[in-house]
């Protein structure tokens, strides 16, 4: 954003509760496509279908930005959770990911990248949690997690 290009977030997972980021994109609309897509975390639902077709909507709205080569960055904010649990078709995100139009970068996040998408980016990052507050009886917190 500082250097002025355009950018899309699209959130696979959160969607209950408002965040830092969204607050904080939504003020630049001119700028980033800020798309919350998700129901909550996976661990709590019961309704694997709904979870899948939630996935399904936000990698659709994923596939447009991908396909727009006015956007410079793209966030693909837990789609690695998507895809640890089988909700899209990874040779689909693959694919459309290969088809991205050049120099256009893309961010993927969350945890258990598939070892595909792993050898196919350029920088690949794994964060590991030494201590986390939540082992000490700590809720997510407002600037921290949330």
């Amino acid at each position: 954003m500082g250097h002025g290009m355009q950018c899309g977030v699209v959130q696979f997972i959160k969607g209950r509760n408002s965040t830092g980021e969204e607050l904080f994109f939504r003020r630049f609309p001119e700028q980033v496509r800020f798309h919350v897509m998700g129901e909550g975390f996976t661990w709590e639902t019961q309704d694997r279908q709904r979870d899948i077709a939630a996935a399904e909507a936000a990698w659709a709205v994923s596939r447009q930005l991908l396909q727009d080569p006015s956007i410079g960055l793209v966030v693909l904010d837990e789609l690695n959770i998507a895809l640890k649990h089988g909700y899209l078709d990874l040779d689909q995100v693959l694919g459309d990911l290969q088809a991205r139009p050049p120099m256009q970068h893309v961010v993927v996040t969350g945890r258990g990248a598939k070892p595909e998408l792993i050898e196919m980016g350029d920088t690949v990052t794994e964060m590991g949690m030494l201590k986390h507050a939540f082992q000490a009886g700590i809720k997510a917190q407002k600037g921290v997690e949330l």
